[in-house]
């Protein structure tokens, strides 16, 4: 018997969820966490890995290793100027300026990564749960266009996963927070996560979820925050040491991650101590320290906390409602308990968050619930789901015709009727776009096609009716038909114009065959990986206990440096994937550190006698 699953594909984190007796219940990874890194390292023999392991790998393989990937999905159609800010936005999270990543000699979609990411939460859910998966539902941002979705579903599918259903994260979130709830009320999603910021309003209750209106920034989110850390480390560090920190890939994660871990600590505390370790013009190691204040970090990011605002009032605007009409607000994704985040929320919506779910999880819970739905396993649960965008087409002067607008709860059909713009126009180009402004040119081109054999006549003879059909999932179908000669064509939108090519999809799942035997060998690697990590913490943790307890003066300093260089060569084996070495180094680290023990034991013994 075969499950199906919900999942939170995040720019930062990925979760995984499954319906237990018909609740929603998230799924842990081998190292015990929900909560997995959206991270991919690829290796030099081509093999890939995902997780945590890739995210431990990163600082030795910079190059190797891609973080926030899901910005990157779908977009292979903005404009140069849209392509060349995405890029210096990109530069400094180690993605690529092109669409697709390049490592080793060979070029990766952004599909492609994610499904490497989804394929370790599959496989590591398949062991957990002891049953075979086959179908998802996988979240998306709720202003992810209709390439993004796509892309999304291209990467479920090279994963060997059948997707039944692409939902929106906010949408996700809410019917995990109304799965039981019977009295109807108007709910706002405030959802920030690792890459996206989305703003949703549903109406729930009696088992119907009907979104209202949405509205967000796809390029908004923790890694925003992260960088603004990482580029005020980087300035402290020149003025005192007249010295680029973030010179070299590898430089710039390591301060990423470090960024990243000062963030989580100024939620929780009103400073950080934030501590860089560094090599000299001698080329010794030494550390830089310094402290950073939740106040100072406030100083550092007041733009990106006003980007909140727009979406919001839009999205309250968009739904007809003032603040005074929202009943609740729910918090998701990690970032959201920033306390000035919490802090602008209250600001503009006058009352406090609802903060019983927890943010990084609900919203997988909310996928796996509408998986349920659509298998029969939740039963008298409706959701009606709307469009984030207008889809329409271009007209003649560069106009853009809305032809289904947005926030029209779908699936949904919407048709309008065109004429000719020249005399003996025998063909029209249709020329399918989606966005709000009225320029056809400031919009994003989802497809182009032409319908032929338009009978000869005088501008404004012909009649042609361009008909959207969009389906459940967000995907668009486009017709166009000439109603005087039943003359038609149709195409569906974006299933490969956009997403990835049959041939790649066909060549990658064909991949995932031929490496199921690397697949098995990788997990025994996981295993050795683990017990590697314990030992090097083992080793540090028993250096700086022998330190302070003064056993260091029993004679045994050398013993102890040899423990600690141990460490560092086994950090670098992992690293590098080196698994004789890693092995070999594990074992010599469990070793030293039982001579040292025994050397300490005998010597305290010597210096005060055999006394109990």
């Amino acid at each position: 018997m075969s499950k199906t699953v919900g999942i939170d594909l995040g720019t930062t984190f990925s979760v995984i969820a499954h319906l237990k007796e018909g609740r929603p219940e998230v799924i842990p990874g081998k190292d015990g966490s929900a909560l997995m890194p959206s991270v991919v390292g690829i290796l030099k023999d081509g093999s890939r890995v995902a997780g945590r392991r890739a995210k431990l790998q990163a600082e030795a393989n910079p190059d190797g290793t891609v973080f926030s990937i899901k910005r990157r999905m779908g977009r292979r159609n903005y404009s140069p100027l849209k392509a060349q800010e995405e890029a210096v936005r990109q530069i400094k999270r180690h993605m690529g300026s092109d669409y697709r990543v390049k490592i080793n000699g060979r070029e990766y979609t952004p599909e492609e990564i994610s499904a490497t990411i989804l394929k370790k939460l599959k496989d590591d859910a398949q062991e957990y749960l002891g049953e075979k998966i086959e179908k998802a539902v996988i979240t998306v941002p709720a202003y992810f266009n209709i390439s993004q979705r796509q892309a999304t579903i291209d990467a479920g599918v090279i994963a060997g996963l059948d997707v039944i259903r692409i939902i929106d994260e906010p949408t996700a979130a809410a019917l995990a927070y109304g799965l039981d709830i019977e009295d109807v009320h108007t709910v706002m999603v405030w959802d920030l996560g690792g890459g996206t910021f989305d703003v949703s309003i549903l109406e729930l209750g009696g088992g119907i979820f009907e979104v209202k209106a949405v509205a967000g920034d796809t390029l908004l989110g923790g890694d925003d925050y992260d960088q603004r850390i990482a580029d005020y480390l980087v300035s402290e560090f020149k003025k005192e040491n007249g010295v680029d920190l973030a010179e070299g890939t590898a430089a710039i994660i390591r301060l990423k991650d470090i960024a990243e871990r000062a963030k989580m600590e100024l939620t929780e505390r009103e400073a950080a101590r934030i501590t860089i370790p560094f090599a000299g013009d001698d080329g010794e190691r030494r550390q830089f320290e310094t402290f950073l204040t939740r106040s100072r970090f406030e100083e550092l990011t007041p733009d990106l906390l006003q980007r909140m605002i727009e979406p919001t009032k839009r999205a309250l605007k968009d739904a007809g409602l003032s603040a005074a009409g929202i009943d609740r607000v729910l918090l998701v994704g990690g970032s959201t308990r920033m306390p000035q985040v919490r802090r602008l929320l209250r600001e503009l919506m006058g009352k406090e968050p609802y903060i019983d779910l927890n943010p990084d999880e609900v919203v997988s819970m909310g996928a796996v619930i509408q998986a349920g739905i659509l298998t029969g396993q939740i039963r008298e649960k409706i959701l009606i789901d709307v469009i984030p965008i207008s889809l329409g087409i271009e007209t003649e002067g560069g106009i853009f015709a809305k032809i289904m607008e947005k926030n029209t709860a779908i699936p949904a059909s919407r048709s309008r009727i065109f004429t000719n713009s020249a005399d003996d126009q025998g063909s029209m180009n249709i020329h399918v776009l989606q966005g709000e402004r009225a320029v056809a040119a400031s919009n994003m081109t989802l497809a182009r096609f032409d319908l032929c054999g338009i009978p000869p006549g005088k501008r404004g003879d012909a009649f042609v009716e361009v008909m959207f059909n969009i389906n459940a999932d967000g995907i668009l179908h486009v017709s166009a038909k000439d109603l005087h000669t039943e003359n038609s064509t149709a195409l569906r939108v974006s299933p490969r114009f956009y997403g990835l090519t049959d041939d790649e999809i066909r060549r990658m799942n064909k991949e995932a065959q031929d490496c199921m035997e690397k697949d098995r060998m990788e997990s025994e690697w996981a295993k050795a990986a683990v017990r590697a990590r314990s030992m090097i913490s083992a080793a540090r943790r028993f250096v700086g206990d022998t330190v302070r307890s003064g056993l260091i003066e029993a004679g045994i300093p050398a013993l102890i440096e040899e423990i600690d260089a141990s460490a560092l060569k086994l950090e670098a084996a992992l690293a590098h994937g080196d698994r004789v070495l890693t092995k070999t180094m594990a074992d010599d680290i469990e070793r030293q550190i039982k001579a040292v023990d025994m050397a300490g034991r005998k010597g305290f013994k010597d210096k005060t006698g055999d006394k109990t």
